[in-house]
């Protein structure tokens, strides 16, 4: 008797937390506008960080384009081309020349 009385006990407690449980988890609102834009903004900024992630971030929700890029990004972009391609030499000041013009 006192084995079932457990049990019930058990199952009860179970199925009480359970029921509990249900009932902690909000149901799922839809994002505002402003949420949406903030979602897709920070997915965008994933690999910026400090004040390049907060400049970005800035002109991203307030929907301006992206502004053009800088020279010391034209700089490392072309670099990187640069030393994929494996150039050295005139080869390579040549590349990084037309690269940095656009």
């Amino acid at each position: 008797m006192r084995t079932q009385l457990r049990v019930l006990c058990a199952v009860s407690l179970l199925a009480l937390s359970a029921g509990l449980a249900a009932q902690d988890a909000p149901p799922k609102k839809d994002l505002t506008p402003q949420q949406q834009r903030m979602s897709t903004c920070n997915t965008q900024a994933s690999g910026k960080t400090g004040d390049d992630r907060k400049t970005f971030m800035s002109s991203c929700l307030k929907g301006e384009q992206p502004a053009k890029a800088t020279q010391q990004q034209k700089m490392t972009s072309c670099n990187k081309d640069a030393s994929a391609k494996s150039l050295k030499g005139d080869e390579r000041k040549a590349f990084m020349s037309s690269c940095l013009k656009g």
